[in-house]
């Protein structure tokens, strides 16, 4: 019981002393913090309907908070997850307006391989940068970043932009016509539910990503923690010369490490363009990659970990319009300042360890 409730402790601490902060930050301003906090649960999942969104929100920070933490659990740290994300996007868009006349399945099938597919050569390249050159992985990864914008931006504009939109986004690659989507599409929560006489609210965006989500998940765990080569790649991370000592290539495990972390980030344009928008929209993320690390690091780079604390930061963007029009003086940014203080909090890890020995040693 120890082992498992140990790793709890630190990430439970941090979020509850964040907590208090936030409610103190409140305070401050002249507001009620109680009132603030109960907005906060009640809106994020007192309702099936809080809920739905709840976890469509944390649906890609699953995606790019197991990307951070494959890269980490390797001593890599994926900065780019965010430029990944936005050209695996692109990429299933684009399957999509390339084969119009297609079975609906196949695109969809080729179209989340192109997600992923995308997402893990956009990560490959700093990784293999990394591996045969040195080449620091948070330079590159930030330069790919402006690339991947820069790049993805023009093809919209000038070559898949529908004449005469105002909005920077492609034309569609499915339609909703009278309640039903057609085209290319992944079924949304309200239709997985109703077989089993579960009455969803239909207009939530939840969709299956989400489960998706949750396999990468199990998936990444077996994959790190019960194969060989999980092993090799954690012990690169660990400690590189000695994993090289020990027969293991540090540069094979550089580069598939990031291109598994891009593949996970790519996944967000799975639930972007197949099971939300139905089309590549231009500033679609709001910082999902760098919101990713702080998941990450929350969740303490384990896949059950990454799921409870998307599911954190989840609930924290979904109150914040309802703290933003409830309360006479705060605003969603709160929710902004919230989501800092956890990171900062979760990075003065050292501090709550050493207050802990210190306790430990004074009581024995």
């Amino acid at each position: 019981m120890k082992r498992i409730f140990s790793p709890l402790v630190l990430p439970i601490t941090a979020v509850v002393a964040a907590f208090l902060f936030g409610g103190l930050i409140v305070w401050a301003v002249g507001d009620d913090p109680i009132f603030v906090y109960q907005l906060f649960f009640s809106s994020a999942f007192r309702s099936a309907e809080g809920i739905g969104y709840t976890l469509f929100y944390a649906t890609p920070l699953i995606f790019t908070g197991l990307a951070v933490a494959v890269a980490f659990k390797c001593g890599l740290l994926n900065i780019g997850a965010e430029g990944q994300l936005i050209t695996a996007a692109f990429a299933t868009a684009w399957v999509g307006l390339m084969l119009p006349s297609w079975p609906a399945l196949v695109v969809l099938v080729l179209a989340m391989l192109a997600a992923v597919a995308v997402g893990g050569m956009w990560s490959g390249i700093p990784g293999v940068l990394k591996a045969k050159f040195g080449a620091h992985e948070v330079i590159t990864t930030i330069m790919m970043n402006f690339i991947a914008v820069g790049i993805v931006s023009y093809l919209t504009q000038y070559h898949y932009r529908r004449p005469g939109d105002a909005i920077l986004e492609t034309y569609p690659i499915a339609e909703v016509k009278d309640g039903a989507v057609i085209g290319p599409h992944l079924p949304r929560m309200h239709a997985l539910l109703a077989p089993f006489g579960i009455n969803f609210p239909e207009h939530i965006p939840l969709n299956l990503a989400f489960l998706i989500a949750i396999a990468a998940c199990l998936i990444v765990y077996v994959f790190m923690w019960k194969t060989k080569w999980g092993y090799e790649l954690r012990a690169v991370g660990a400690n590189p010369l000695a994993a090289e000592y020990g027969g293991i290539s540090t540069s094979r495990n550089i580069v598939i490490a990031m291109v598994i972390s891009g593949m996970l980030a790519g996944m967000v344009g799975i639930n972007e363009v197949l099971g939300y928008r139905y089309r590549y929209y231009d500033g679609f993320s709001p910082q999902y990659g760098f919101t990713g690390i702080a998941v990450a690091l929350l969740g303490r780079n384990h896949p059950a970990g990454v799921i409870l604390a998307a599911i954190l930061f989840g609930a924290l963007q979904r109150s914040a319009l309802f703290i933003n029009i409830f309360t006479d003086k705060v605003s969603k940014d709160w929710v902004v300042i919230l989501q800092a203080v956890i990171i900062l909090f979760v990075a003065c890890e050292e501090i709550f360890r050493f207050r802990a020995r210190r306790l430990r040693v004074a009581a024995e």
